[in-house]
């Protein structure tokens, strides 16, 4: 591709009292002030979002897979634990704090299993700033839980060269004489880095749309074009919405996002501007 007008490189800084990042001594007693937000008017700024009129709805599922309590004989218990937090929150949740935050509740004692789901949904909608729904799916059901891969055209396969490893929206286009499509495309090759400590995030990515049809080598040029880029799960996923928006224009569009866990935490950011969330189902990478 013409390097006669280089992509800027986008930087995002990240407030600086963050933990990520930091040394920092694990606890194991309960402290909810271990929880850090993030405003998320850090990168929408940068995108041109009004945090009060966005152009998609969605949600960020959180899936953790390492709750654990003691109960009121000091027997220990464990959970897995969804979390929903909206997308008009002021702040998405830090997910190193997240982690250090469930991490205290290891040899804490609560009377039930109501009660950790009450101080959980009570301490991440503080964080959030806006109510949080909290599930626990307790042992006896966690055969009920389903894998289910995206469903749609996958991109990987295309013989592609690759070069460009910073976000580049030169390689989102249409082809204007095609009719109208309909489809849903699919690649897991989608990879960023933590804003602050650059280690790897890696997640599968689900684009349905519908408008005219998106060059599909371009648009998985684009999408490995993230490789090298320092930003949040949530705020890639906002960045890739508003980039096909802003070139491809598409009538109706869908982006959603399943990294892989980290610290026993995965993220799982969706937005679309025609449907509502679909079930956390997990992937076979998560």
């Amino acid at each position: 591709m013409s390097t006669d007008n280089p992509p800027k490189k986008i930087i995002i800084s990240a407030p600086d009292n963050l933990s990520l990042g930091k040394q920092v001594d694990y606890e194991f007693e309960y402290n909810p002030s271990l929880l850090q937000g993030v405003p998320r008017s850090l990168s929408r700024d940068t995108l041109n979002l009004n945090g009060n009129q966005l152009p998609f709805t969605g949600i960020d599922t959180w899936t953790g897979y390492e709750l654990s309590w003691l109960n009121p004989k000091g027997k220990p218990c464990v959970a897995i634990l969804e979390c929903r937090v909206p997308i008009t929150s002021e702040s998405l949740i830090e997910s190193k704090s997240f982690k250090l935050y469930l991490n205290s509740f290891n040899q804490s004692q609560f009377s039930s299993d109501d009660e950790v789901k009450n101080v959980l949904q009570a301490d991440l909608s503080a964080c959030a700033g806006q109510p949080v729904e909290v599930n626990l799916i307790l042992p006896q059901h966690f055969a009920d839980l389903q894998f289910k891969e995206f469903e749609g055209v996958l991109l990987d396969e295309l013989d592609i060269t690759v070069d460009e490893y910073s976000p580049n929206t030169q390689y989102l286009t249409v082809d204007e004489s095609h009719e109208k499509v309909k489809e849903t495309l699919v690649s897991h090759l989608l990879k960023s880095n933590c804003l602050i400590t650059s280690q790897p995030d890696w997640a599968s990515i689900q684009i349905r749309y519908e408008g005219k049809a998106i060059a599909r080598e371009g648009l998985l040029q684009y999408l490995i074009s993230f490789r090298q880029h320092n930003e949040f799960h949530e705020q890639c996923v906002e960045r890739i919405y508003s980039d096909i928006m802003h070139k491809c224009s598409p009538e109706k569009l869908t982006v959603c996002a399943r990294y892989t866990r980290r610290g026993g935490l995965d993220i799982n950011p969706f937005r679309s501007n025609f449907e509502t969330p679909y079930p956390n189902h997990r992937q076979a990478r998560q």
